[in-house]
């Protein structure tokens, strides 16, 4: 039998990464969908080769918490050279538990449903004058 889901790896300064991982296990029970990669201690070669162990040969998303820091950097970098992988940024719960139950899903479905969730995920009370944006 073949595994044909993809695999998610959340990038992120110092304990982020692994913190958002045990929570997504914890509430969700489901475990090994998705791996962390922090940056504490490494350089952007050595933070590039993680990720890129971490990701596989193809057919994952990468969940970034910064675009423009050293892990969207790194990320992106990996994203560019390999087939089959995504790169979003801005990483909230709520997109990584829709993650571990839908992908299975082709990457080109699940990045735009992904960032509807994170984003359907953000609220304010009260709501800021003239709307959400």
């Amino acid at each position: 039998m073949t595994n044909n889901r993809l695999r998610g790896v959340v990038v992120a300064h110092a304990e982020l990464a692994h913190a958002l991982v045990s929570a997504v296990e914890t509430i969700s029970g489901v475990r090994g969908a998705l791996r962390a990669v922090s940056n504490e201690g490494l350089g952007p070669d050595e933070l590039a080769g993680l990720i890129g162990e971490a990701a596989g040969g193809t057919g994952a998303i990468l969940f970034v918490d910064l675009a423009g820091g050293s892990c969207g950097l790194a990320g992106l970098q990996h994203v560019r050279e390999s087939r089959g992988c995504a790169w979003v940024t801005g990483v909230n719960l709520p997109m990584l538990l829709d993650f571990v139950f839908h992908r299975e899903m082709p990457v080109e479905q699940l990045v735009p449903r992904l960032l509807r969730k994170g984003q359907a995920g953000q609220r304010a009370h009260p709501p800021p004058p003239g709307g959400t944006d």
